[in-house]
């Protein structure tokens, strides 16, 4: 078909005639190489007559390769070569898997080096003329496919090497008769008794499953696919088998890497050859089977699968106004939360495949139904936005197009502020599925029955389906836990740092930490819990960087300190070697903190819990009973903390709400103080 465009060809009007300046074949046949001379009339009048020149000649060499099943056409400018470089590629090849299909691949580079100062003009015509190109020259394509097929010409017969005998040469012109007359692409539709004679290399590395992207396959398990998106996923699943050492993911896995990718196979490539060593490096394949919720989260999650929606989608429904995440993260920690995540995203899959069976077509993805009645500044806390936003990350590379929809309803006033600062780590294509209901807008028409079944519908919702979603409620303090309480041995830790850490404060003992301020102007934050005992929280400034040490003279066992890292030298002396920027605040058992610091000066601030114990007293004043009482409790243990801090520049601080926290704290208060330079300003504050 490509050749009949030869010596002229009235579907391409610029191009005015060609002649053969060589032609060759192989011995065998299999090859078949046309070089040509051909005349194109360029739309650039102007241009070419000061140029002195009517026309532009390229040169084209055509090789058609009749044993591999492929035509490589090579074109380059004749004309103005010395000023001008333009070469252009263009393939055809039999599709790797499917013989019905004829890849096409096209491409070109243009390299003005001069051209009598036009050479922006030159650029803006050879973009335009290369455009218009390429859609016509699939429109000349099928124009002669369609005329030899109209001429009873449907396929070739397959190359096979000439016998021995005198026979060569018969075969050889015939070989060449083909070329010219038959096209290449109906050399991939012949029948599968003819094709039986040759196979492509690729197809033979394909597993068993390699035959089944027919299109009842596609319509069953991968829904309605474009011939490139097949193409892509086909190429993209052939490199998986032919480079990855391990278990091959399923095609819809592949897909949604494709699509999470708009088909742009290098980036979903990458992407998923990432989330496939992730999940080998972190056994997320056996979580379904290794992963067991503590009785916290059955008890304190509020989520659960529920049904599935009109579509068939898995129902997952999150209360999210209703969890404690602030207790939930310092109960269990951020790990077990992301591990529990993970087993809901690998659970959804499954269902997914669960659904298709049963509803004979493909559910590739799950919908999820957030309620946000009770969704108030709690659920902004910092620590626990900042854990939310690392969730998402993970889930976002990892499990990419598994949400087909988000209902989010009774959104209150506060959900814009939670939106904004959640909303920019989501991928545009996800977010174009959530739909937001406030108030009881869910309610009726073009509310949650367009895509939930009325007898599905939760009771907390106003339906009549009851719902074993956990109600949740606050979790106990006392089920707060320290860092190394949280880690659990049978898995390997998914992320290796912690949003909290925990520290031990013994008599004599106090643990602290150190923050190095560049800037005169900004913010320290800080947020812990006493877990264990009294403390008392200061905050001190110094010019001298301090010495990490740590303490493990006069303890039961090394052991004993936990993490303990003191700075202050005992040789400092207070108001000469370091000053103090907080009063004392004391802090006891059961207590959560939040407070911040507008530093004045630049340096290092440390950050002090020391064991508290009754103040000395004159002997004209008796002790305070809470001191008695609390010397009792803490003279033989030692006193436990998990504590979160960072630094937040003044400007990033200063009425953002980069300050929210879980309670009323200072934070949003320090607002209008960070406007003042004049002095160190700080607040806390305390939850009992």
């Amino acid at each position: 078909a490509y050749e009949k465009r030869f010596p002229t060809c009235p579907e391409i009007p610029v191009f005015l005639g060609s002649e053969i300046l060589h032609e060759s074949r192989s011995d065998d046949g299999a090859i078949h190489i046309i070089e040509r001379s051909c005349k194109l009339n360029v739309d650039a009048p102007r241009l070419l007559k000061k140029a002195r020149v009517e026309y532009v000649f390229f040169i084209q060499k055509n090789t058609v390769n009749w044993k591999e099943r492929t035509l490589r056409i090579e074109a380059h400018n004749e004309t103005f070569a010395n000023r001008v470089v333009v070469l252009e590629t263009c393939s055809y090849s039999v599709h790797p898997e499917n013989e019905e299909w004829t890849c096409f691949e096209q491409s070109a580079s243009l390299d003005i080096k001069s051209f009598f100062g036009f050479e922006s003009t030159v650029e803006k015509i050879a973009m335009k003329q290369y455009t218009s190109n390429i859609k016509r020259g699939k429109e000349v394509i099928e124009h002669y496919l369609k005329e030899l097929i109209s001429q009873g010409i449907t396929f070739i017969p397959r190359w096979t090497p000439p016998p021995a005998s005198g026979q060569k040469d018969e075969r050889v012109q015939a070989v060449g008769c083909d070329a010219d007359d038959r096209p290449l692409e109906s050399g991939a539709r012949g029948t599968t008794k003819e094709q039986t004679g040759s196979s492509c290399p690729p197809a033979e590395a394909v597993s068993p499953d390699a035959d089944k992207l027919d299109a009842d396959y596609i319509e069953r398990y991968l829904g309605q696919l474009t011939p490139m998106q097949e193409s892509c996923l086909i190429r993209l699943r052939q490199w998986l088998q032919e480079t990855h050492k391990g278990k091959i993911p399923k095609d819809e896995h592949i897909l949604r890497f494709l699509r999470a990718r708009d088909f742009n196979i290098e980036k979903a490539r990458e992407m998923l050859c990432q989330s496939l060593s992730w999940r080998k490096q972190y056994q997320v394949d056996y979580i379904l089977q290794s992963w067991r919720p503590p009785a916290l989260l059955d008890e304190y999650y509020t989520g659960g699968w529920h049904y599935q929606d009109k579509d068939g989608r898995p129902l997952y429904i999150l209360r999210l106004g209703q969890m404690d995440t602030k207790g939930l993260v310092k109960a269990l920690g951020e790990e077990s939360l992301l591990r529990h995540v993970l087993s809901i995203n690998e659970e959804g899959q499954k269902r997914c495949e669960e659904n298709t069976n049963i509803f004979g077509r493909p559910i590739t993805s799950w919908t999820c139904l957030v309620d946000l009645e009770g969704l108030n500044m709690r659920h902004l806390w910092r620590p626990g936005v900042k854990a939310l936003l690392r969730i998402i990350e993970v889930v976002e590379d990892n499990y990419p197009e598994t949400l087909g929809r988000l209902l989010i309803v009774r959104a209150p006033r506060v959900f814009p502020v939670l939106w904004t600062l959640v909303s920019p780590f989501i991928n545009e294509n996800t977010r174009q599925k959530f739909l937001i209901y406030s108030g009881n807008n869910y309610q009726g028409p073009g509310g949650l029955v367009d895509y939930v079944d009325k007898d599905v519908i939760p009771d907390f919702l106003g339906g009549d389906c009851m719902c074993t979603v956990p109600e949740g409620g606050l979790v106990p303090k006392s089920l707060y836990q320290t860092e190394e309480e949280t880690e659990n041995s049978d898995h390997i830790r998914l992320w290796t740092e912690t949003i909290y850490h925990s520290a031990s404060v013994l008599k004599g003992a106090p643990h602290e930490i150190v923050v190095e301020i560049l800037e005169g102007e900004s913010v320290i934050t800080w947020d812990f819990d006493i877990l264990k005992g009294d403390v008392v929280f200061s905050l001190f400034h110094s010019k001298r960087a301090p010495e990490t040490s740590h303490k493990e003279a006069a303890l039961p066992s090394t052991s004993a300190a936990g993490d303990n890292v003191q700075l202050i030298d005992k040789m400092w002396v207070l108001g000469v070697d370091y000053s103090r920027v907080e009063s004392p605040l004391v802090c006891r058992e059961g207590e959560s903190i939040q407070g911040s610091h507008v530093t004045r000066w630049p340096g290092f601030y440390i950050l002090q819990w020391k064991m508290h114990g009754p103040l000395p007293c004159s002997s004209t004043s008796l002790p305070r009973v809470d001191d008695v009482l609390a010397s009792l409790q803490v003279s033989s243990h030692k006193c436990k903390l998990i504590y979160y801090y960072e630094v937040l520049a003044s400007k990033d601080f200063r009425g953002s709400m980069s300050s929210l926290e879980s309670c009323n704290s200072g934070f949003s208060q320090l607002s209008g103080a960070t406007t003042s330079s004049s002095q160190s300003q700080s607040s806390s504050h305390l939850s009992r």
